[in-house]
């Protein structure tokens, strides 16, 4: 992670991201876990969000990305959960149905921290070992 450059300013923004299913309901695994890593990261990309670390567990989504201050936290949210929830639901309509009736996908909240380049590397670290467990 390295301090970034843009037409009118330098910065170093580090978010940490936690996003919930709904329910907290175990379903992020085998080809939905696939496809809500692939739409997270190609949402980051078209964004200009850097994924620094990634990791997805059966009931929830660790993201720790670098973004432009431009971008609000609460912006880079939303958009990342409306886009994996509208391509996941496409992939897998079922789940509408059977898991979350009212076509909701995520959790209406989400955890968010800052991190600067010692808390950086802390928060890497942890979720490397949990993606291990």
């Amino acid at each position: 992670m390295s301090v970034k450059k843009s037409s009118h300013s330098v910065y170093q923004i580090n978010y940490h991201f936690v996003f919930v299913p709904k329910y907290r309901k175990k379903i992020l695994v085998g080809g939905v876990e696939t496809r809500v890593r692939k739409e997270i990261r190609k949402v980051c990309k078209g964004y200009g969000y850097e994924i620094i670390s990634l990791d997805i567990q059966p009931d929830h989504v660790h993201l720790f990305i670098s973004s432009k201050p431009t971008s609000a936290p609460s912006e880079i949210a939303r958009t990342i959960k409306s886009v994996v929830a509208k391509e996941t639901f496409k992939k897998f309509p079922a789940l509408r149905d059977d898991e979350f009736w009212g076509g909701k996908f995520w959790t209406n909240s989400y955890y968010v921290g800052t991190a600067g380049e010692v808390s950086s590397e802390t928060i890497k670290e942890y979720i490397n070992r949990v993606e291990e467990l």
